[in-house]
């Protein structure tokens, strides 16, 4: 039964596409989603074996120009643009713009 259970585990997780955010250290925007992430990861789980890979992009400013966004945060499930943040976002909307990242990338 472990051994079901696990090869479920992996076989889900090769399904699932890798998770891209860019931010920058000074970005209120990006301290909620960071906020929002951390709540989302404590209530599904699930979420933290989702491949994701943060950019800080004035420390990689060279690969950041290669992606087509212009305000922080943006997450990109593989090659798609799934969220760009905007002024204006509160909490809640950035909590649930966070949340369709995870299942767009689950659902990969």
């Amino acid at each position: 039964m472990k051994a079901e259970a696990e090869n479920k585990r992996l076989l889900r997780r090769q399904r699932m596409k890798e998770i891209l955010m860019f931010y920058r250290d000074d970005c209120g925007y990006c301290d909620m989603a960071f906020r929002a992430l951390e709540e989302l990861e404590r209530v599904h789980s699930e979420y933290a074996e989702i491949p994701f890979r943060k950019v800080e992009e004035t420390q990689d400013p060279d690969y950041a120009d290669k992606f087509d966004y212009y305000a922080t945060p943006t997450f990109y499930v593989g090659d798609e643009k799934i969220f760009e943040a905007h002024i204006g976002l509160k909490y809640d909307q950035m909590k649930d713009e966070v949340d369709k990242v995870f299942k767009t990338a689950a659902e990969a």
